[in-house]
């Protein structure tokens, strides 16, 4: 008998990532040109109703983790709902488990409501504490407001609270230290991302990212690491900072990639689903939804993606293509 979203190698599917809109309120140039891109039209963007119909049946198939992403998904109207309904969905192996990704700028205006519809994690973006970086790097001074929604963050009781940046060379590599010292102040684990071919202009350099042995070399002049074992199908390698509580992560996924344990899907904002991060094909779960079909039918779509999944994204292959979206479409 068939148990779970299971793929060809071996690989249970328990996690997915669904992009609420592909709108932002920061234009990172790793991501989106300073003008911004042509956006999803709101008729394409699911519903709230669709959202819930998808989680529900992948929760029967064995997801128990959904991370809401963008775009920024504090831009969505319809987030609270979204949420308490999602959290209210009950799965073989319990409640779902409701995480969000954010640049955290309208966080202290939501974070009360978040939690009261039953949001369990969270996940705030920032990489520089430099107020003239950070216009630079976004295009937007908003340093400020993103600072508020990270101590809104401390004061709530969404736990673990995880820091995540974007380590790039000649911007900000020497802020690795700094950016550990800050998280540990906000009770939060920072966690340093390789630099990702998944800019919506292509202009990815490979020069451009600093790798993980790099990120781990900047860390230890500073602090103790130890690595901390089980890392599961966590995209994060954790590692304990000084022999104490705190922690650091380093998602090395072009320099150390982990897709052999990979337990992701990911559903865009418009209603395509994707079985990797950096896939060019997708699976259209919008028209299915809107031509009445039954469970059964959504099912089998992400049965299918499961089912066409590959080993591995790619980036080191020669025939490797960056994927048409960029990641404000595809989501975090």
């Amino acid at each position: 008998m068939r148990v779970g979203l299971v793929d060809r190698f071996g690989r249970t599917h328990r996690d997915l990532r669904i992009s609420l809109t592909d709108k932002c309120s920061l234009r990172c140039t790793y991501c989106m040109p300073a003008e911004g891109v042509p956006w999803i039209p709101k008729q394409s963007v699911l519903t709230p109703d669709e959202i819930e119909r998808v989680v529900r049946v992948a929760a029967a198939e064995g997801i128990e983790t959904v991370r809401l992403t963008g775009g920024e998904p504090l831009i969505s109207p319809n987030l609270i709902e979204i949420v308490r309904r999602l959290a209210a969905i009950e799965g073989p192996s319990g409640p779902i488990r409701v995480a969000m990704t954010t640049n955290g700028i309208r966080l202290p205006e939501f974070l009360p409501g978040l939690e009261e519809a039953g949001l369990s994690r969270l996940n705030v973006s920032i990489d520089t504490l430099d107020p003239e970086r950070f216009l630079e790097l976004t295009r937007r001074d908003r340093l400020i407001d993103v600072l508020a929604g990270i101590e809104a963050a401390r004061r709530s009781s969404l736990r673990p609270l995880k820091l995540n940046a974007v380590v790039m060379r000649g911007v900000n590599e020497d802020e690795v230290t700094d950016l550990v010292e800050f998280a540990i102040e906000h009770d939060a684990q920072m966690r340093f991302i390789e630099h990702m071919p998944l800019d919506i202009g292509h202009t990815w350099d490979r020069g451009e990212m600093v790798p993980r042995e790099e990120i781990l070399a900047a860390l230890r002049s500073r602090f103790h690491l130890e690595p901390l074992p089980a890392r599961g199908p966590a995209p994060a390698e954790v590692f304990s900072i000084d022999g104490g509580r705190s922690t650091v992560g380093v998602i090395a996924s072009v320099s150390a990639p982990f897709c052999g344990s990979c337990d992701r899907l990911r559903l865009t904002a418009d209603g395509q689903l994707r079985n990797c991060l950096f896939a060019r094909e997708e699976l259209d779960l919008r028209s299915v939804l809107r031509r009445g079909a039954s469970d059964e039918a959504i099912r089998d779509v992400f049965r299918a993606g499961v089912a066409a999944k590959r080993a591995g994204h790619g980036i080191d292959t020669p025939d490797f293509v960056q994927p048409e979206r960029g990641m404000n479409a595809i989501g975090g």
